[in-house]
């Protein structure tokens, strides 16, 4: 079976290449049996056509008019060409159906269109452990994505999974593979593959073709974090490290963490966060104050957190910090309080 590295389609090499070798034959006959008739009995384009048609489907209908001894002669060598022809592309077009390639086929098509649309976009590379569950987290909050991986068992999976998953069958470390998801257009990336110094290629990669792109990578080995931070991610998570941490938590404060987990839809809560960005929120809206914005006041959602240009982050902000460039507010709230706020930040000052 050969991989053909593109957008997860695997190809036959018994099957792609006969046929368009069959569409080859098909239409070399039809264009020798138009020349032949023309040549040899003096026919139209269109008599010869529909000489050359009648003749290699056998359907027994009658000459335009009476053929020449040179003329039979052709038109006989052009039928058992033709049925050779014919067996040949009925078993190869019969294959196609049954392996499912010709499906393939318009399924890889489908997948081209909605990935050259896409923008704001997260790339997801690897579909492993991590990566089913951030695809997992994305389909719940209507976030497009992509996931690369180029493990066949990886992309078969993605492929009769019950959601639509847009998907990208390559070595995630080529440049090629992150051209082809758009990562000039997209809005993060995120890494989880099992081997650091893949995570650490594929990092390089897309912090030199998008300067600008919100990177975050996973990594077992806590010597690796530099290397990654210094490659351009922005964000290393270490997924061992978080599950000590949540469990030890577990022990020392159990409520904290249960609560933690509660707002983060675990136990299928309604409540989120959203964090709303200067450069993101309009022009009424920018250098304005907690008290001044009114958010709990009009929405019931809630400013918990202010992060600083520097990156820092303030808990429970003051009512008098204002929202300046580079800096954004963290709001908790339900999914009604988030919608509703939504609603009245495009409102605010009108």
């Amino acid at each position: 079976m050969d991989w053909d590295g593109n957008l997860g389609l695997h190809r036959y090499k018994g099957g792609y290449l006969n046929y368009k070798l069959a569409l080859f034959m098909i239409t070399f006959g039809i264009l020798m049996g138009i020349t032949g008739f023309i040549i040899l009995e003096d026919y139209t384009f269109r008599e010869a056509f529909y000489m050359t048609v009648i003749t290699i489907s056998t359907v027994g209908f009658s000459e335009v008019r009476p053929l020449s001894p040179n003329g039979q002669l052709f038109t006989t060598l052009l039928i058992l060409f033709n049925v050779g022809i014919f067996a040949y592309s009925l078993s190869t077009f019969t294959s196609l159906v049954l392996e499912g390639e010709l499906f393939n086929n318009l399924h890889l098509r489908t997948i081209q269109r909605h990935i050259a649309k896409m923008k704001d976009h997260i790339i997801v590379c690897g579909y492993g452990r991590y990566g089913r569950e951030i695809s997992e987290n994305l389909l719940a909050h209507d976030i497009p994505f992509i996931v690369i991986d180029h493990d066949p068992k990886k992309i078969e999976e993605i492929q009769h999974s019950q959601e639509k998953i847009l998907y990208l069958e390559s070595d995630v470390t080529s440049e090629d593979a992150l051209e082809k998801a758009h990562i000039h257009r997209a809005r993060a990336l995120i890494t989880t593959l099992s081997d650091d110094t893949d995570n650490l290629f594929t990092v390089m990669s897309a912090r030199q073709l998008n300067p600008s792109l919100n990177i975050i990578s996973s990594t077992k080995d806590h010597r690796t974090e530099k290397k990654l931070r210094m490659a351009g991610a922005n964000h290393v998570i270490m997924p061992d490290r978080l599950g000590g941490f949540y469990m030890a938590t577990l022990i020392s404060k159990p409520g904290t963490v249960e609560f933690f987990s509660f707002i983060s839809n675990e136990f299928e809560s309604d409540i989120g966060f959203e964090e709303l960005e200067y450069n993101q929120m309009s022009l009424a809206c920018r250098n304005k104050s907690i008290r001044e914005l009114e958010i709990r006041k009009n929405t019931g959602a809630n400013i918990i957190g202010f992060k600083q240009h520097d990156g820092s982050f303030i808990v429970n902000p003051n009512p008098d910090i204002r929202l300046a460039e580079g800096t954004s507010f963290i709001v908790l709230g339900t999914d009604r309080q988030l919608s509703s706020l939504r609603k009245y930040l495009s409102t605010f000052g009108i």
